[in-house]
């Protein structure tokens, strides 16, 4: 597997984390009040999982589109990424709880959806052999 497709994977997972994230902690905290004081149920570990979706999407969407040409992906990448930085920095103050919540699943999704589009391209174009 090249590097490309190692971080496409690593940023679907990353980024379906997230998603995950932002589904279960409000239900854990309402069913277990003591969850909330966990480090998962920080607003830190959505900014540690941004550190992490940011540099190995850009990476990997960018090394990608070199090889295939399909710039459509970076645009998917991109508006996702945004998405999940303006949920992480400003969603909660503008849009509430559910606008944050709401903002950053669209973002992660769009994310997955360009990496894997992205590792398609790749595995068509030859370039994940």
């Amino acid at each position: 597997m090249t590097v490309t497709g190692m971080l496409d994977r690593s940023a679907i997972v990353l980024s379906t984390i997230c998603a995950v994230h932002c589904l279960t902690v409000p239900l854990a905290v309402v069913m277990m009040p003591a969850a909330f004081t966990y480090w998962f149920a920080d607003d830190h570990f959505h900014f540690l999982l941004l550190y992490l979706v940011l540099p190995t999407s850009t990476l990997a969407i960018g090394l990608g589109c070199r090889r295939h040409r399909t710039f459509k992906v970076i645009a998917w990448g991109s508006a996702g990424l945004g998405l999940l930085v303006l949920g992480a920095l400003l969603g909660h103050d503008l849009l509430g709880e559910l606008g944050e919540k709401g903002i950053t699943l669209l973002g992660a999704g769009l994310v997955v959806l360009a990496h894997v589009h992205n590792f398609r391209l790749c595995r068509q174009s030859q370039c994940a052999h």
